[in-house]
């Protein structure tokens, strides 16, 4: 079955997880202990064992025979590196905490499975030298095809240009970088702030403070343009007062909450590009021993695991990741079955949808419902 390897797991001679191996378990035979038995070349055991007519009856059956014996067990995935024709497909996320990009992951492993690829994964920790060695580790390893969201603070997206050289296709998904000339799997992310604005709206708030990531990374742009457009739409001018902008950490959500509950004209609701802020304005709140929802609603995005089990649980936007993972994959398939050209650039739009919780459900609304 295609496996899924993490190189920054791996020693510095192996592509694949470390394992913690056992005393009692006796290394894997390889094809030049099969040669070394039988005192014959590793390229006529490789032959033997491939059925090649080069080589005689009588040595393949004792090449066979003795591979029997010894459990052989060949390395496909070596060879296919040898051969240049590896059925890998590489994936570089910025991390794998929290609950999107594991998912995302878990959907590209699903769907590259089904398609006889394993995956490689590599993690950027939001850094663009990080960022690009991953992908030279990738271009290294001869994968097939490459995936990719982009760290936080990558702005120059040249090092990509050694991969599309090679004729490699190349994906990027949630996270893509500011031109249309890409092949790209993303989330409207305009349409989820857009509806998590305007629930709030809709449960009387006028006053709603928007938690906005760093501008330059797409989702939170569209992210805040969603939230503009529902105060638009409800007649609700723009105060630049309510806007702050941050890292989306838990801190620097509670940092931005601070700051908020200390204006004179009080908010009544925070919208948060990202739900490990608005964890941290929840806090915060709650600390000041404010009553969400009663006197400030709250609403995240991305539907964090976390967000069903907090006190109030907080409404969010899920992302559709296993949605995005499986879209990617298909699209890879797709670039690899008819090569792009520079005129025929994909996009694939999945549509989010909001979970209301209590988190942002008005005092009448709640009442209701109980």
């Amino acid at each position: 079955m295609p496996a899924t390897f993490y190189p920054w797991l791996a020693n510095s001679t192996s592509m694949g997880p470390t394992k913690k191996q056992d005393s009692t378990t006796a290394p894997a035979v390889s094809m030049a202990d099969l040669a070394r038995e039988l005192g014959v070349s590793m390229t006529t055991v490789s032959r033997a064992l491939s059925d090649h007519h080069s080589i005689g009856a009588v040595t393949k059956q004792r090449v066979l025979k003795l591979a029997k014996k010894l459990n052989y067990q060949p390395n496909h995935l070596a060879a296919a590196l040898r051969k240049g024709q590896s059925r890998l497909l590489g994936v570089v996320v910025p991390y794998i905490e929290g609950k999107f990009f594991p998912s995302v992951i878990q959907g590209i492993e699903q769907a590259a499975s089904k398609a006889g690829f394993s995956v490689i994964v590599c993690q950027s920790h939001e850094d663009v030298l990080l960022e690009r060695r991953n992908v030279e580790t990738l271009l290294n390893a001869q994968v097939a095809g490459v995936l990719v969201s982009v760290a936080r603070n990558t702005q120059d997206f040249h090092h990509f240009d050694k991969v599309r050289s090679r004729g490699i296709p190349l994906v990027f998904f949630d996270r893509i970088p500011p031109t249309e000339q890409v092949n790209s799997v993303v989330l409207n992310d305009q349409e989820g702030g857009l509806q998590a604005t305007r629930h709030l709206l809709e449960q009387g708030c006028r006053r709603i403070a928007h938690l906005a990531g760093p501008q330059h990374l797409n989702i939170y742009k569209h992210r805040k343009q969603g939230y503009l457009d529902a105060l638009a739409a409800f007649g609700i001018p723009v105060d630049e007062e309510l806007i702050i902008y941050s890292d989306m950490s838990q801190e620097e959500g509670a940092a931005a909450a601070r700051k908020l509950l200390m204006l004179p004209n009080p908010i009544d609701a925070i919208f948060a590009a990202g739900d490990s802020a608005i964890l941290g304005a929840l806090q915060v709140v709650k600390g000041q021993g404010i009553r969400v929802p009663h006197d400030v609603a709250l609403a995240g995005f991305s539907n964090e695991g976390f967000t069903a089990i907090t006190e109030p649980q907080l409404t969010s936007v899920d992302q559709r990741c296993d949605e995005m993972g499986h879209a990617a994959v298909r699209l890879f398939l797709e670039l690899t079955a008819t090569p792009a050209t520079p005129f025929a650039q994909r996009q694939v739009v999945l549509q989010p949808e909001l979970f209301v919780r209590e988190s942002s459900l008005q005092l009448a609304t709640l009442q209701q419902s109980i």
